[in-house]
């Protein structure tokens, strides 16, 4: 039996997950099943202790790229499998966002902004996508299409990782010491790392500032890769000229917070890659036939690493 926990779209997953798996039985969140028949649960977001029911869980689908929700947990024994999305819609969608980010820099749309406010008419230096120079953090699935997406629109692309990747026309390099030398010679950094030990304040007082003057940094990943004070800091200082966040250290992120009313600073609500749900589901069916063959899965979590 597969159990389904998604209670924001709990009808729309479970009609899909029907179809796709017909010989599945499927029950809903809060249906009351038989826990010891329940082996696959697909979930997002699910309670404190939601997992303890089911004493013969095998596998877990998370409904999203990102796990580190799912590792620190108590009721998910180090048996489970668990599988993330790799894309599911999401790599179309955070190419647009980092886009959106990278032409607001590139077109010095946050510069017109602030003179429109002051009543100014002054046009800027025309700026190509062929002089920005643009630093991807993180090439699995997602970062790797969007390193690949905004070379094919012209602009020179980098790309960062733990461990070495190879991607066509995509300047690729790993490691810390790699990472120091290649921030002083980007104009737009963009994340989409997730949220592991080693990617708490990656992003430090030390190599935000390796930064060059003026550069952008757009942050689609987790909130804890960055110092957000010691970000807070080069942007009073004025050593990066804008910054579009996606996502925080603590979400919502508190009324107070300096960001909401920093002139060059962009707030969005985590909202730069949404899963789609149709997408999903065909491939958490795709996997479940690739597990009951035997065979590996994309998106299967190395709890050890934290993806």
């Amino acid at each position: 039996m597969l159990y389904l926990y998604a209670p924001d779209q709990q009808d729309h997953y479970h009609r899909l997950l029907q179809e796709a798996l017909p010989d599945w039985s499927i029950a809903c969140w809060p249906q009351e099943v038989n826990a010891e028949a329940v082996t696959h649960v697909v979930a997002w977001k699910p309670p404190v202790a939601f997992f303890q029911r089911f004493p013969n869980l095998q596998v877990i689908f998370t409904l999203g790229a990102g796990v580190d929700k799912f590792l620190h947990r108590d009721d998910i024994p180090e048996h489970v499998t668990l599988i993330r999305l790799t894309d599911a819609g999401m790599a179309q969608q955070m190419t647009e966002y980092a886009l959106y980010g990278l032409l607001h820099y590139q077109r010095q749309m946050d510069i017109y902004r602030q003179q429109q406010q002051v009543g100014v008419w002054q046009p800027q230096p025309t700026r190509l996508a062929k002089q920005t120079r643009v630093t991807i953090l993180g090439l699995g699935q997602l970062g790797m299409q969007v390193a690949q997406n905004l070379a094919r629109l012209g602009y020179p692309v980098s790309g960062w990782s733990r461990q070495a990747r190879s991607i066509e026309h995509v300047h690729c390099v790993h490691g810390c010491d790699a990472l120091d030398r290649l921030l002083p010679e980007t104009d737009v950094l963009f994340s989409i790392l997730p949220a592991t030990d080693e990617t708490q304040h990656l992003l430090d007082a030390r190599r935000l500032a390796l930064l060059p003057k003026n550069a952008a940094l757009i942050n689609a990943g987790r909130g804890t890769l960055i110092d957000q004070e010691a970000l807070l800091n080069l942007l009073n200082q004025q050593h990066l000229r804008f910054v579009l966040l996606d996502v925080f250290a603590e979400e919502p992120l508190p009324a107070e917070h300096p960001f909401w009313q920093h002139p060059s600073v962009l707030i969005t609500p985590h909202i730069a890659a949404d899963t789609i749900p149709e997408e999903a589901v065909a491939q958490i069916a795709a996997n479940m036939q690739l597990l009951a063959n035997g065979l590996p899965v994309p998106g299967q979590v190395d709890r050890h690493r934290g993806y």
